[in-house]
C-alpha cells in the first residue's frame, strides 16, 4: 500500500475511534474515594509501577488499555471495588467484560480480542516495587493549559495533570496502533515517559518554553536523564527506546505515539468546550435524566409542576 493510501486508511480508523478517545478524557476527572485524584492518574502509578516490578510492557500496555476502555462505562467500579461489594472474581470479571464490550465496537477486531484476554486473565498479585519518585511529583504537577508565544495563557478547570494526560497519551496510542500497523508497547510507554522532565521542571506551556530558546533542549535532556536514572536498567533502556520515538514520524510506532499524542492535546480542550456547552435539554431528552423506572413518571410530573422542565 503507498504512502497516501496508508495515510487514509488510517484517518479513516482514526474518526471511527475518535468518540471513544473522547471519552476517555473523563477518567481524569472520575474520581472515588481510592482515587480521589482520578482514574487516569491511579493508572498511571498503577502501570508504573508494574513495569518497575519488570513485567513486561507489552502485558501491562494490554492490561491497562483493557482496565481504561472497560472503565469509561464503569468508572470506578474496578475488579478491587466489585470484590469488596460481595461479587465472587468470576462475578466481577463478568462485569468488567461487559464493560469492556460495551465501548469496544470501533477497535481493530484483534486488537478488541488481545484487550478481551489481558482483562480476563488472573491479576497476579499487587505490584512489589513501588511507582519510581517522579509518577507522584507528576500526579501533582498541573498541565500548562493553551499557551501561545505572547498571547494570555488560557486556563481550564480542573486542571489536568502530567499523569492524566501521559496515562491518556499511552492508553490512546494502543487503540490506535492498529491504523498504523504499529506494535503498541512502545508507544504505550512513550505515552507514559514522554514528559519525565517535568517531574522537575513546572510547566510552562508553548508560550513560555519559547522564551528558554535554544536554552530548552539542554535542559529536558538532563531532567530526563535524571529520572531514568531511578530507574532499574533494563527498564530505563526500555523507556529510551520508547523515548526515541519521539519527535518523528518515520516509524509506524512514532506515528502511533505522535498521533495520540496530538489527539490527546485537542480533545482534552474539545472535552471542556463541550461540558461548558452541555444544556438542560441535553439532560432530560438525551440522557433521560429521570431515568426509566417505575419512579420516571412521578418525577418527571414534579419537574413539572415545580415548573423545572415542560
Amino acid at each position: 500500500m503507498n504512502a497516501p493510501a496508508r495515510e487514509a486508511t488510517a484517518t479513516g480508523r482514526l474518526a471511527e475511534l475518535r468518540p471513544l478517545l473522547s471519552e476517555l478524557m473523563d477518567l481524569k476527572r472520575i474520581r472515588t474515594p481510592d482515587h480521589p485524584d482520578g482514574l487516569a492518574a491511579h493508572g498511571f502509578r498503577r502501570a508504573w509501577a508494574a513495569l518497575a516490578s519488570g513485567m513486561d510492557p507489552r502485558i501491562v500496555a494490554l492490561r491497562e488499555t483493557a482496565r481504561a476502555v472497560a472503565a469509561v462505562r464503569l468508572g470506578g467500579l474496578d475488579l478491587d471495588v466489585l470484590q469488596r461489594a460481595g461479587l465472587s472474581p468470576q462475578e466481577a470479571m463478568r462485569v468488567l467484560g461487559r464493560g469492556l464490550e460495551a465501548v469496544s465496537r470501533p477497535l481493530d477486531p484483534r486488537l478488541r480480542e488481545r484487550l478481551s484476554v489481558a482483562l480476563a486473565q488472573t491479576p497476579e498479585g499487587a505490584c512489589h516495587a513501588p511507582p519510581p519518585l517522579f509518577v507522584e511529583r507528576l500526579a501533582q504537577q498541573p498541565r500548562a493549559g493553551a499557551t501561545y508565544p505572547g498571547r494570555p495563557r488560557i486556563v481550564v478547570s480542573p486542571q489536568e495533570s502530567h499523569a492524566d494526560h501521559c496515562y491518556a497519551v499511552a492508553v490512546g496510542a494502543v487503540l490506535v496502533a492498529p491504523c498504523f500497523g504499529a506494535s503498541p508497547a512502545l508507544p504505550f510507554v512513550a505515552g507514559l515517559s514522554h514528559h519525565l522532565f517535568n517531574a522537575a521542571l513546572p510547566d510552562a506551556g508553548y508560550g513560555g518554553e519559547a522564551l528558554l530558546g535554544d536554552l530548552l533542549e539542554p535542559v529536558m535532556k538532563r531532567l530526563t536523564e535524571e529520572a531514568l536514572a531511578t530507574l532499574p536498567e533494563r527498564l530505563a533502556g526500555v523507556v529510551r527506546q520508547a523515548l526515541a520515538l519521539t519527535g518523528h514520524v518515520d516509524s509506524a510506532e512514532a506515528r502511533a505515539f505522535n498521533a495520540s499524542d496530538a489527539l490527546d492535546r485537542v480533545l482534552e480542550l474539545e472535552a471542556h468546550a463541550r461540558a461548558a456547552g452541555f444544556t438542560l435539554r441535553q439532560a432530560m431528552e438525551d440522557l433521560e435524566l429521570i431515568h426509566p423506572g417505575p419512579l420516571q413518571a412521578f418525577g418527571n410530573g414534579v419537574l413539572r409542576e415545580a415548573g423545572v422542565w415542560p
